[in-house]
């Protein structure tokens, strides 16, 4: 490999020889100078060539002219290696360092018309991301993103957890007969994409694993146009043994959002706040605490009438219950928990004395990001709420044997990471913070 230096370690480099790579960002081709911003991964740096022009009158260096004529010549997106001298000058608002060019290669040239702008719709920028990545504001997204899972399982490292990796086939469905893409297998049977890793979370607190997460894809067929809504998204799970209540899962929870936040402020808050406009809040502890029949009322106070009638909030109804925790608390952040069992999943232990799931939704700036809870682990009593739901005991069979042979009480829950992202960032739709979106009309690229 060539001895490539990064943009961002121009500053401090002493004046001399450099070899730098990159895209070409912008070219100003004025007379008697020519400027050029080269970008790579880390940055941005101004190159600088003297121009030398034809002319009848003045015999020219061969070299010196075929090197304008190049660099006149670049479309954006080119890239290119240069060589040339460093030079420290605060007067250059580009980093305080330029490059002279000595020597160019171009890599790669790159079609002169650019297909997307700063205007183009979202629909149009996603058909083509690998050029809408380039902007440094989304490189910064995905740093980002790098810092906050690297925190998360860091947190659960530091706590020997064990990470495991679940099978994204099954051969029944995860959660519910709903919202499943079926993929053809061998010997004309059917699997099916896993919804989440629910059931192999819960089979290795049966394993004896204890505490696990699991960073991965899940997949819904789910047809919402949602800003929130993706139909393959990355999933943040945890489960853990021995608990009283799902009030132990909340506090891991809250500990490890805590400690993410903290590490993406420390390392990337300046940069986030210049090129998002926000302050990365780093959430303190505990977070609040509402339960469902109370949040209900305060959204009504708030003079909301929620729609739905299942008793559950709706997006409306939980930037309402945001906004009352923003004021009284001064948090992004808050629980909701003690949920009717018809709004729940069967496998969701519920509260002898209230008949409430022992559950919760965790809430980032009115938007749900989380489910956790107890689970259930008395296989007959999972047998009973499963044909409350409506489901057939038979077509668990395998999910219900992990129970059968002994389970600690357990609970977890699971997190959309692009969710967290954009709310974290300030951005309207998961769209902006997914590397590649999934949706029901998008496949491609």
């Amino acid at each position: 490999m060539s001895e490539r230096v990064l943009v961002n370690q121009l500053k401090s480099l002493p004046a001399g020889p450099v070899e730098v790579s990159g895209w070409v960002e912008t070219v100003r081709d004025q007379k008697k100078v020519q400027f050029v911003v080269l970008r790579d991964e880390t940055g941005a740096v101004q190159l600088v060539n003297p121009a030398t022009r034809p002319s009848e009158e003045t015999e020219h260096d061969v070299d010196a002219l075929a090197l304008t004529e190049t660099i006149g010549a670049l479309a954006t997106g080119t890239f290119l290696t240069v060589r040339g001298e460093l030079k420290h000058d605060e007067r250059v608002k580009l980093g305080g360092v330029e490059i002279k060019v000595g020597e160019l290669a171009v890599a790669a040239a790159a079609n002169p018309e650019t297909p997307i702008a700063a205007d183009s719709s979202p629909d149009k920028r996603m058909d083509w991301r690998f050029l809408d990545l380039r902007q440094r504001r989304n490189n910064l997204i995905f740093r980002v993103q790098t810092t906050l899972e690297h925190a998360m399982r860091t947190y659960w490292i530091d706590r020997d957890y064990i990470e495991i990796h679940s099978p994204k086939l099954m051969a029944s469905p995860s959660e519910s007969n709903a919202e499943l893409f079926e993929v053809p297998y061998f010997e004309d049977k059917t699997a099916y994409l896993a919804q989440s890793p629910q059931f192999f979370k819960q089979m290795a607190q049966v394993a004896g694993f204890g505490k696990i997460f699991e960073i991965a894809p899940a997949f819904r067929a789910d047809p919402s146009f949602t800003s929130r809504h993706a139909t393959e998204f990355t999933s943040i799970d945890a489960e853990i043994s021995w608990i009283d209540s799902h009030e132990d899962v909340a506090r891991m929870q809250e500990e490890l959002l805590h400690s993410a936040f903290q590490a993406v402020a420390d390392k990337h808050g300046a940069e986030i706040h210049e090129l998002f406009g926000v302050e990365v809040q780093v959430p303190s502890l505990p977070f609040p605490r509402i339960p469902l029949a109370e949040a209900r009322e305060i959204v009504a106070a708030r003079g909301y009438d929620i729609p739905r009638t299942d008793g559950d909030l709706d997006p409306e109804g939980e930037r309402q219950i945001a906004a009352h925790v923003a004021e009284t608390f001064g948090h992004q952040f808050v629980f909701i928990t003690d949920y009717h069992p018809e709004i729940r999943a069967f496998y969701h232990m519920r509260d002898e004395e209230t008949g409430l799931t022992k559950s919760y939704d965790l809430l980032f700036n009115g938007v749900e990001i989380t489910t956790g809870a107890q689970r259930e682990h008395r296989v007959d009593v999972l047998v009973e709420q499963a044909k409350e739901k409506g489901l057939d005991p038979e077509h668990l069979d395998f999910y219900l044997d992990f129970f059968r042979f002994g389970a600690p009480p357990h609970g977890g829950f699971g997190m959309g990471l692009a969710r967290v992202l954009m709310l974290m960032l300030g951005e309207s739709s998961i769209r902006e913070v997914t590397y590649l979106f999934r949706g029901p009309t998008r496949l491609a690229p």
